[in-house]
This record gives C-alpha cells, sequence and structure tokens, in this order.
C-alpha cells in the first residue's frame, strides 16, 4: 500500500461535514434527508459508519455501515454479534490494495467483546460480494438463494441464522411494497415510483419497516426492499423506475 489512509467515524455532530455518508445521492436531493434522519435515530442503538480517505482524494473511497445484532435491519437473528449491513470500496485505481480489510479490521475491534462478526453478502448488485469477507477469515454458515450468512466467530457460542422470510411472504395478498430507510435509493424509489402507480391504477399496500423487530421479520433476506405480488417476491432490493414499469406489465397486468 503506497499511499496514507484516513477512517472518519460519523457522528450526529460531523455527519454534515461528510455527505458521501448517503452512498451516491447528491446531498441537495430533496430527498438525502430521509437517510440523514434514519441515521441519527440509529445512532443510539449503536449504529456505526466509518468512511475510508486516501490522503489526496477529497472522496472516501471506502464505507462501512454496522449494528450490534439485535438492531440489525435485515432477516436475521444475530444478537451477540455485530452485524454489517454494507461495505463497499470504490474505484479500480484502489483495487486488491486493502482498503477492504481496513474497514473489516474497524468493525472487528469495536466487536472485540463480542461473540463474532455477522453479515449478509449476495452474488446479486447493492450487498457486499462474499470474496471480500472471506480473504479475511468469514466463514458461510447459511444460505438463502444467492445470499449467504456470514461469520467470523472469536468466542463459543450460538451462530446466527436466517429467518423464515419466505415464510411471511404467504401474507401479502395483493400488490406490497414493504421498505425501509436503511437504504436510502430505497427510500428515494418509494416517492419517485408515485407518479407510475397513479398512471397505473395501482394502490398498493405500502408498509414501511420503522424498527429492526420489524426489519427482522421481513419477506425478504435482504429487508429494506420488498415488492411483492399476491406472495410472490418480485424485486427485493432497489429498482428503477424503468424496470417497475415492466414488472408491472409483465407481472401484474399481463
Amino acid at each position: 500500500m503506497n499511499f496514507e489512509t484516513n477512517i472518519i467515524k460519523i457522528t450526529s455532530d460531523n455527519i454534515a461535514e461528510h455527505p458521501q455518508v448517503i452512498c451516491f445521492i447528491n446531498p441537495k436531493h430533496e430527498l438525502y434527508h430521509k437517510k440523514i434522519d434514519w441515521l441519527k435515530d440509529q445512532f443510539k442503538n449503536g449504529l456505526t459508519i466509518k468512511l475510508l480517505y486516501i490522503n489526496g482524494e477529497k472522496r472516501p473511497v471506502g464505507f462501512i455501515e454496522y449494528i450490534p445484532g439485535e438492531y440489525c435491519w435485515r432477516a436475521v437473528k444475530a444478537k451477540g454479534y455485530m452485524f454489517i449491513h454494507c461495505l463497499w470500496t470504490n474505484g479500480k485505481k484502489y483495487q486488491h490494495q486493502g482498503l477492504g480489510t481496513l474497514l473489516t479490521d474497524e468493525v472487528e475491534t469495536d466487536a472485540r467483546n463480542m461473540l463474532g462478526v455477522a453479515a449478509i453478502t449476495s452474488d446479486k448488485s447493492f450487498m457486499a460480494n462474499k470474496e471480500i469477507l472471506i480473504k479475511n477469515g468469514y466463514n458461510t454458515i447459511a444460505e438463502s438463494g444467492k445470499e449467504q450468512l456470514m461469520v467470523k466467530q472469536f468466542k463459543d457460542g450460538h451462530l446466527p441464522s436466517i429467518n423464515n422470510w419466505q415464510g411471511e411472504l404467504e401474507k401479502y395478498k395483493g400488490l406490497s411494497i414493504v421498505y425501509s430507510k436503511q437504504c436510502p435509493w430505497v427510500a428515494r424509489f418509494i416517492e419517485e415510483v408515485k407518479f407510475v402507480l397513479e398512471e397505473n391504477n395501482l394502490k398498493p399496500l405500502i408498509i414501511e419497516l420503522k424498527t429492526a423487530v420489524q426489519a427482522q421479520r421481513a419477506p425478504s433476506l435482504y429487508s429494506v426492499f420488498n415488492l411483492i405480488y399476491n406472495g410472490k417476491l418480485l424485486a427485493d432490493r432497489y429498482i428503477s423506475i424503468t424496470r417497475f414499469k415492466n414488472i408491472i406489465k409483465k407481472e401484474i397486468k399481463k
């Protein structure tokens, strides 16, 4: 590593100085504040966000968000573990330079008195790929489709587990959108999709998951976004307006 790094912990006091804490959304966007409000509310539960800067670069090149497992916003049981919500590094210039390891070192240090660290990884978009954790000593202990529950255990004790999110799907009839503001893009989508719903005369059941307990009982493992039609999960993470229109044509108005 031929460069110097600086990792900054985001707090309510310095969050305004680091607009990139909301991933890839312009701070001037009218919906930017939704995630800011969510973050400030979750700090009291031990939510931690750290940004990785490289000296000479204006924007952070790495990001990690984590929280004690009992407060995590995924469909898992992970009490006693620190749980990683999001982990990313950005830019080809700094690939394979150990930036991911610097960020996992941070969460592991903060979890040193806990049973370990857990995370959901995915072969799909919007979530960390399992390879970044495998090379840092994490093991896959459960899988659900293309998602993996991964753990690095520090002490003997119970392991985290995946909740029965598939069983939750059966409760939803008609068109439903179940979401949380843990992902800023999802919170943005809920506002921006309203005109499409009006154009297609659709009146879905829209439910906001407002607590971690509700998120842990979500009808998908990722939890933060669930587009459901008659018990079928059509999308489980942020989608574009164009894709939403295509889903309407293919799945709902066929």
